[in-house]
């Protein structure tokens, strides 16, 4: 009897320790911290920051929960057809492994939680193709030979391997090019959709997110065109701000309707220096009932230009979908231009997603296509057969994708001049805030949160993803 006391009594202070820890760790943050010079990489400090009334006169960044915006998606990369390739010629075993430490969230895992795949290829495949490719000359109006070929042996087997790890993750398509016989110049590259097409077209888009849903993968939204004012790209199509308004209205909306597709119809998917495209789509009342919202790249134009497609039309929803690193690389450069203009830029003017370009290349920048496929593209990760190394976009995507979860919603706080940030609260109620320094110099400021204060420093360039409860 006295032994199942001595139990009961031991058992009873382990909890009371354990109540005791979590009631210390809800007024302190946990820091994950990547400094500029690489002597931290996404690395959990061991000191923790703790939340208390003071008077440090350093600037404070306020947090403020109650003030809430757009909620959030995820987080990620483009897994390009090439991206699949050079994961399907890993071991097995490697590969788990590599997919384990991308999609899940446990452990030092990075939790990534949204992908963008294309539709046919893209120009970081090793070759061009479509669904339905054909010898020149003939048509296939019916779609009769659709299939989705080359995606079957990588980027299909690469994402059941990813949905067994996370089965939540969200997956958006975007097509490069109509197939051939379907297009003005009968080119992979360049040339726009005949308008005899746009029907046969919408219903080629139909079956691609059939074909891909009886293989266990749901799409869960689609952008119009990728890159519709670029068609030097292989592949590529031109696709006029009029010309997607007329498709989506008369021929890709109505498909998907009739189909009971519910996959989110996006459209624009290219630079910011347009904003009157997606706008001359949503103007269109015929056009915009069928539009979730618009997407976005950063290779041209200020990341404002979001705010300003919200603003003339707030109830339709902001993505960003692209943007490179060119190989090969320069950390310090690369970290603080896309966690300040992508990670908090895009997300500071209502972007639900945040994606990096190609998730992964060999050392040579391959593969791509010729006559137009990015030589340069530096993966997120480069993959030399079992080998692997982890370039910026892999850490500028973890300082998010591992805590700001997908419904999380991003909440107000102030920006101070040297140290851009962003702040977003969890589904499980956690606060997370994402900071970097781009001065030149050490930055001491306080997180405020509730009426308290913890006391940070960042080095220069340095980015700080602070998480506390």
């Amino acid at each position: 009897m006295m032994g199942k006391f001595k139990i009961g009594v031991t058992a009873g202070l382990a909890m009371l320790a354990l109540l005791s820890a979590h009631a210390q760790n809800k007024g302190t943050a946990e820091l994950w911290l990547t400094n500029a010079d690489k002597s931290a990489l996404f690395e959990k400090q061991s000191q923790t920051l703790k939340f208390e009334k003071s008077n440090n006169p350093d600037s404070t960044i306020e947090v403020n929960s109650k003030m809430a915006y757009q909620s959030i998606d995820g987080f990620g990369f483009c897994l390009t057809g090439g991206s699949a390739q050079l994961m399907m010629k890993m071991s097995a075993a490697k590969r788990a492994d590599l997919i384990k430490e991308l999609f899940s969230a446990i452990d030092k895992n990075i939790g990534v939680s949204y992908l963008r795949v294309s539709v046919g290829a893209s120009d970081l495949n090793e070759f061009v193709f479509s669904y339905d490719d054909l010898p020149g000359g003939e048509t296939d109006m019916s779609l009769a030979k659709f299939n989705l070929g080359q995606d079957k042996k990588d980027v299909v087997p690469v994402l059941k391997e990813i949905l067994a790890v996370n089965p939540k993750i969200k997956i958006m398509a975007s097509p490069w090019s109509a197939p051939a016989w379907m297009k003005t110049i009968n080119d992979t590259r360049g040339g726009s959709l005949k308008p005899d097409c746009f029907d046969v077209y919408a219903h080629y888009l139909v079956k691609y997110i059939q074909a891909m849903k009886a293989e266990g993968i749901t799409i869960d939204a689609l952008t119009v065109q990728n890159e519709p004012l670029h068609p030097g790209n292989n592949p590529s199509m031109l696709m006029l701000a009029p010309d997607q308004a007329n498709f989506v209205k008369n021929n890709l909306g109505p498909a998907f309707k009739k189909a009971g597709i519910k996959t989110k119809i996006i459209v624009y998917d290219h630079n910011c220096d347009k904003p009157e495209y997606p706008l001359t789509i949503l103007n269109d009342p015929a056009a915009k009932k069928y539009v979730d919202g618009s997407a976005f790249h950063f290779y041209a134009g200020k990341i404002e230009a979001l705010s300003q497609v919200h603003d003339a039309h707030p109830d339709r929803n902001l993505y960003f979908t692209e943007q490179w690193m060119g190989a090969p690389g320069n950390f310090e450069r690369d970290v603080k231009e896309h966690i300040t203009n992508l990670t908090i830029g895009a997300t500071r003017n209502w972007s639900r997603i945040v994606l990096e370009w190609n998730l992964a290349a060999d050392p040579n920048s391959n593969p791509h296509t010729d006559r137009g496929g990015c030589t340069s593209c530096l993966g997120g990760i480069t993959i030399n057969q079992d080998d692997i190394i982890r370039n910026p976009a892999y850490y500028v995507v973890a300082h998010a994708s591992k805590f700001v979860k997908p419904g999380s919603v991003r909440v107000a706080s102030n920006v101070l001049t040297a140290l851009p940030n962003v702040a977003f609260k969890t589904p499980d109620n956690k606060l997370v805030l994402i900071v970097i320094n781009n001065s030149a110099d050490v930055q001491k400021f306080n997180i405020g949160y509730q009426g308290q204060k913890a006391s940070a420093q960042l080095n220069a360039g340095s980015v700080g993803t602070y998480v506390w409860q």
